[in-house]
């Protein structure tokens, strides 16, 4: 074909892109593969978002690989750690030579007749096309659009005086300081920036149409601190975080069996943050059941904190126009502003926008199911990692990378290089993700349905998968193995 040849490509040196690569390395060493970066930097994520105070959301022993253990003393860290936890991982390993930065990939063509994907990617500032092909498709881009973050449409933008910037966006070099700051939302990002911001701002106000369940936990983990002292790193790391992933297995369950219960527990630790004269009824009181959407983790309560410092505050308020020298609000209420920052969410984007074509058919993922939450039926040879939306990114990530390779070496055996998720017209259809959360809701329709049950269905339960995953059956009746036959896409979907 003229193309390069790999058995595996595997698109983004993220936190999941350079996990793929180790564990293709240990358990498929024979296979050759490459890492296609659209961005001229590994991290993904961890490079992208530059913000003030940017950290993880998750704690590190299981926001980390399963395979190398997190040895600084926070759990909850910042980006910068995590940047460098990746990119130490991928120079240990010797993944890093594997990667190809600057390929922004933008179309993938499946032939049943050879077997394999023809990958388009688009190199350099001319947008050069380069082609490779490979055996299998590994898409870890994360589920965001990259290019831009959401911004809502305000009433009064161009008239508006002072700076707005997006925390996707964050401008090299932006001077907040002894300046009035308005950070519209309220979830991760926001309930990041504030009291990081509050550190050398003027005021920052965090402004918000609801509120949102904010929990705080230690920076540090002491026990887990202490266990390292006393144990070999990997045990110790081990204990950690199977301890970590019982807690917010047994947390999120309570959750959804007594949602009263546990809304009351959250917001009885707010007030005794911010005390009993705060109203915490209006700004932390959300109307929506713990987890119907992802829970906000505040770092040794910096942001109640900043709150009761009087660097910070929270309106919650909906915005009826920018003016000059700030926000209008419909309560009347005017909210003065140098800086504007909209933390207002993600777009989401599934495969990176990626173009999927099947025997010559171009194929719509929005009508595809999503089999065990990492490959799409009647689409051969591809797969996509996907974390929790209960728990860490890189939980699920870690075990769709083992069960990828599980199925790359059950081909190997079988000499069947062709493995499609067979269609079931007889499972029921539900929504991708179970969220309520705005982010989910705007871009729901553009994502694969899931399935009423197994192995169509996403658990979000890291028991569940791994006892699937790791243990359970490749060849389960669902996945068609098969050989070239010179057919086309009815073939495998048959």
């Amino acid at each position: 074909m003229g193309s390069e040849h790999f058995d595996v490509l595997i698109v983004g040196a993220g936190l999941s892109g350079i996990g793929a690569g180790y564990h293709l390395q240990a358990n498929c060493p024979g296979k050759t593969y490459a890492i296609l970066e659209g961005r001229e930097a590994s991290g993904g994520t961890w490079d992208l978002f530059r913000y003030p105070g940017i950290r993880s959301d998750s704690d590190m022993y299981t926001l980390g690989y399963a395979f190398k253990p997190w040895r600084e003393a926070k759990a909850i860290a910042d980006g910068p750690s995590i940047l460098k936890y990746v990119r130490d991982t991928a120079a240990e390993n010797g993944i890093d030579r594997h990667i190809r930065y600057g390929h922004h990939v933008t179309r993938a063509s499946w032939s049943s007749a050879d077997a394999r994907w023809s990958v388009e990617a688009q190199v350099g500032p001319n947008k050069e096309v380069v082609r490779l092909t490979c055996n299998f498709l590994f898409m870890c881009t994360g589920y965001y659009d990259y290019a831009e973050g959401y911004t809502p449409q305000f009433a009064g933008t161009d008239q508006f005086q002072g700076q707005i910037v997006h925390p996707q966006k964050w401008p090299e070099g932006l001077d907040y300081s002894g300046k009035k700051v308005v950070v519209i939302g309220s979830g991760a990002t926001a309930v990041t920036l504030v009291p990081e911001m509050a550190k050398t701002a003027a005021h920052v106000t965090m402004l918000q149409r609801s509120p949102t369940y904010v929990v705080s936990r230690p920076a540090e983990d002491a026990a887990a601190n202490w266990l390292r002292a006393k144990l070999p790193a990997k045990l110790a790391y081990a204990i950690t975080r199977w301890r970590n992933v019982l807690f917010g297995m047994l947390f999120f369950n309570l959750a959804r069996k007594k949602p009263e219960k546990t809304k009351a527990q959250i917001i009885d630790m707010v007030r005794q943050h911010l005390g009993p004269d705060y109203d915490v009824a209006t700004h932390f009181t959300p109307s929506y059941n713990p987890w119907d959407q992802r829970l906000c983790l505040v770092p040794d309560a910096d942001l109640f904190d900043a709150i009761k410092s009087g660097s910070a505050s929270v309106v919650t308020d909906h915005i009826e126009t920018f003016t000059p020298t700030g926000i209008r609000l419909k309560s009347g209420q005017e909210l003065d502003a140098d800086v504007v920052v909209t933390a207002t969410g993600l777009k989401l984007q599934l495969l990176s926008g990626l173009e999927v074509t099947v025997d010559g058919e171009r194929v719509d993922m929005a009508g595809t199911m999503s089999y065990k939450g990492m490959m799409y039926s009647g689409v051969p040879n591809l797969a996509s990692a996907f974390g929790y939306t209960n728990a860490s990114w890189t939980l699920k990530c870690d075990l769709t990378c083992e069960y990828v390779c599980r199925l790359l070496n059950h081909m190997d055996r079988t000499g069947q290089p062709i493995c499609t998720p067979k269609p079931d017209p007889t499972v029921g259809e539900a929504p991708w993700l179970d969220f309520s959360s705005g982010y989910v809701q705007r871009s729901i329709d553009q994502f694969p349905k899931q399935g009423t049950r197994k192995p169509w269905k996403l658990y979000q339960n890291y028991a569940l998968d791994l006892v699937s995953l790791r243990f359970g059956s490749v060849d389960d009746g669902v996945m068609q193995f098969s050989r070239p036959q010179g057919g086309g896409r009815q073939d495998l979907a048959a």
